[in-house]
């Protein structure tokens, strides 16, 4: 929410610099955004009239105006369409500065002197509205300063609130606020009830109690909407990021800032019988406002006549029935809305506004009258009419109750770690508008106001406590208390330890949304439905991921959109796969992502292009940090979103625990990455498991070292053979290693050649030739049965 620092302080002024509200107001969970100048810097413009304007001689788009700055009369030429003699305009003198550095000088346009500047909204950094003049009222004083006349020494401030304190998304509120913050009285204007002149009513009939359990309507007729909005309303509603649109719309609008009450108005012309609130019918038509087409469902509160919707409760007006310059006779409506009929509908309808964001968080379900009473008052004094009397329906069965809740000083001293003096609690709530009552020793009954949706249980109002006497005097102690270990399994390993080993390794750590659009998760993932978010944040984030990949994929697409051409990232998080029994499965999964070159750029580094085998590395590393790497094996695979000739399923005990491979290229296509691009995905459960370790003495007896090399299909997996080794060579078998690979000329093209060097050793004396021999003899002859395999003379 934006406001005007003057406002403000014409409701509540202690005695603090804007610094120092500022900080003030952040520190007690009201968070400022920014704090920005009312308008741009510029100095010696003053209230101007234009006493005549011709025609420039020798240009069609030029003026030569007379300007009068109350004492004498300067010859300007001006270009804006708008300018006219009898109108007063922002007139910049000479010798004035407007910006930085732009002096306004004597100047001859098309041969004709011109002393001076009119200026548009835009050029004083006002609006964006830089079509015409700046045309100010009739009565504004010709020679006052315009910073002086329209008070722009002030500066606009933006707080960013959290969704439980709708009480301060107002004017009242956050004086409320500043109020008890300083204990500083607040100056709430005088609304008095606005007497009737006539008896004009129309019927009011709550369909749905529930989700409105109080209307409030008032009927004027004989309204001039020809007469604007003072510039006082609009420079306020400016300030609050609110267009001026007209002096009625403006008005509800200034309530709205100033009480935290959204109100409607709508052409009583258009209104055909009373007044029902009600669900919508299913399929019902309504053209709101802004021009927008919506179908009605079912679950929408809506405002009709007995005959059609006339606007969507709480959010936005209908066309049809809105105030327009034709308008004469109006119907102000003022209401309280449940918040959960409220909540979420707005963004259904691809909507957001400023009554919808009040009413979802709360308003003050006391204030309708009073907010009629003062937009009642301010219309008669604007644009004038004949009211009629205050229509009310209420169920009050249906309404909040006041909430009364026992507040205890032993409570206050145990969460707070100090004691308050019981004259300070009672202040600092009292000054909050909660009505505190002694009921015993060290002991309050507080009634909650109605304004506060937020207060129901005893900590909200310690927690009340803590923010007006400032969070950061509260003393700080460190709590004891006496804890047990949880016993850590040796065998498991850490997630930080992985990051920090690709962190290592070349990869940083990214961090992406859990939601993806639709299509892009099925270019991953074509052969699963993810889960449809049923109030999407937008429709790029409309299902939960059932990969890390799509996420990533997006950020490789970031980073080489921005010249980023070698990029290694990996992630940890949840994806979310349904189950064909309904459930959710929420998985943890590690997944990694790159491209570009093997080495950062460098003179001694080559520009050698990432491979397979390259990430494949950094995975294995990942699977052999807990020491099992061995229980891992890589086969073969074919997997949708990735390349068909460079595609690995990672497997553990029979199951698949996770996939390697080069994106498929359609995919890198459409995505418009820069191939090839290299991903891994791994389930985090199933690779944190390692095996324990155990001492081993080092063996103090020579090595022996045999190489073979084989011929086998080719369709034989290197691993399978690799496996079969191991078991064949037994317990002194300490190294295996398959050093080179062969097809071509020499040998059958169905077969190729795999060099194996083998290294046996054992713990307590030097092997024999004859048992090496007999290894050997007994490995051969196992890849012969399992493989057919021979050896390569």
């Amino acid at each position: 929410m934006k406001f005007s620092e003057q406002w403000l302080r014409g409701w509540v002024n202690p005695e603090v610099s804007r610094d120092e509200l500022v900080a003030r107001l952040s520190m007690t969970g009201l968070e400022v955004d920014s704090v920005t100048p009312a308008a741009g810097e510029f100095s010696g413009v003053v209230v101007g009239e234009i006493i005549s304007a011709e025609q420039h001689p020798d240009a069609d788009k030029l003026r030569v105006c007379q300007v009068s700055d109350g004492k004498e009369q300067f010859q300007v030429v001006c270009g804006a369409p708008n300018a006219r003699a009898g109108i007063r305009i922002p007139f910049a003198q000479v010798g004035a500065v407007l910006g930085e550095d732009f002096k306004i000088k004597k100047a001859k346009l098309r041969g004709v002197e011109s002393h001076g500047m009119l200026c548009s909204a835009a050029e004083l950094k006002l609006s964006e509205d830089h079509s015409g003049l700046y045309e100010l009222p009739a009565d504004a004083p010709v020679g006052q300063t315009l910073r002086e006349y329209l008070g722009l020494d002030d500066a606009i401030i933006e707080v960013d609130l959290t969704p439980n304190r709708g009480d301060c998304l107002s004017i009242a509120g956050l004086a409320r606020e500043v109020g008890a913050n300083y204990n500083a009285p607040v100056a709430r204007p005088q609304i008095d009830a606005v007497p009737s002149v006539n008896d004009e009513t129309r019927p009011v009939e709550l369909v749905a109690p529930k989700a409105c359990p109080r209307y409030v309507g008032r009927v004027i007729r004989n309204v001039d909407l020809s007469r604007g909005t003072p510039l006082w309303m609009i420079e306020r509603l400016r300030r609050s990021d609110i267009r001026s649109i007209d002096p009625v719309v403006d008005i509800t609008n200034y309530v709205m800032i100033e009480l935290g009450q959204p109100m409607h108005a709508f052409d009583l012309s258009e209104i055909k019988g009373g007044i029902r609130v009600r669900m919508a019918e299913e399929g019902e038509k309504l053209t709101l406002l802004d021009g927008q087409d919506v179908t009605l469902r079912s679950d929408t509160l809506v405002i009709a006549d007995h005959e059609r919707p006339l606007a969507i409760a709480g959010i936005m007006g209908g066309e049809h029935s809105g105030v327009s310059d034709k308008s004469t006779d109006l119907f102000l409506e003022s209401a309280f809305f449940d918040t959960i009929a409220i909540a979420g509908k707005a963004r259904g309808y691809g909507l957001h506004t400023d009554s919808s964001h009040r009413f979802e968080r709360g308003v003050d379900w006391q204030l309708q009258r009073e907010a009629i009473e003062r937009a009642t008052a301010l219309i008669l004094d604007i644009v004038g009419g004949e009211p009629g009397p205050v229509i009310e329906a209420v169920e009050p069965s249906a309404l909040p109750t006041i909430a009364e809740v026992t507040l205890r000083n032993e409570r206050i001293t145990q969460m707070l770690g100090m004691e308050l003096p019981e004259a300070d609690i009672e202040a600092y709530l009292s000054n909050l508008g909660l009505t505190v009552k002694a009921s015993g020793a060290g002991e309050w009954q507080v009634t909650v106001p109605s304004h506060r949706f937020d207060i129901s249980l005893e900590i909200d109002l310690i927690e009340e406590l803590a923010r007006l006497y400032g969070y950061n005097r509260l003393p700080v102690s460190a709590p004891t208390a006496s804890l047990n270990l949880t016993a850590k399994p040796e065998t498991r390993g850490e997630l930080p330890i992985l990051r920090r080993l690709l962190v290592a390794r070349g990869y940083q750590e990214a961090i992406t949304y859990s939601f993806v659009e639709p299509s892009l998760n099925k270019l991953f993932d074509p052969e699963v439905e993810p889960l449809a978010l049923a109030n999407p944040i937008s429709a790029d984030m409309a299902v939960m991921r059932t990969s890390l990949w799509p996420g990533l994929s997006k950020a490789v697409q970031h980073n080489l959109n921005r010249q980023q051409s070698r990029v290694r990232l990996f992630e940890s998080g949840l994806r979310f796969v349904p189950q064909a029994s309904g459930e959710l499965l929420q998985q943890p999964m590690l997944a990694g992502i790159a491209c570009g070159t093997r080495q950062p750029e460098g003179w001694a580094n080559g520009n050698d292009k990432l491979d397979f085998y390259d990430v494949k590395g950094d995975v294995e590393a990942v699977l052999g940090q807990g020491g099992a790497l061995a229980s891992f094996r890589f086969e073969p695979a074919k997997h949708p979103a990735l390349h068909p000739g460079q595609t690995a399923r990672i497997t553990r005990d029979g199951e698949t625990v996770g996939w390697l491979g080069a994106l498929h290229p359609q995919l890198v296509s459409e995505l418009d990455l820069q191939a090839p691009v290299f991903a891994f995905e791994l389930t985090l459960s199933a690779i944190t498991e390692g095996r324990l370790p155990a001492f081993r003495e080092l063996s103090r007896f020579p090595e022996v070292r045999r190489d073979i090399a084989v011929l086998v299909d080719q369709s034989v997996a290197a691993e399978d053979l690799l496996a079969t080794i191991r078991d064949a060579a037994g317990e002194n078998l300490t190294n295996l290693r398959l050093f080179d690979v062969y097809a071509g000329k020499g040998i059958d093209p169905n077969r190729k050649s795999l060099a194996i060097g083998l290294t046996m050793q054992h713990s307590s004396r030097t092997l024999t030739d004859d048992e090496v021999n007999a290894v050997m003899d007994k490995v051969l002859t196992s890849l012969e049965q399992g493989f057919n395999a021979t050896l390569r003379k």
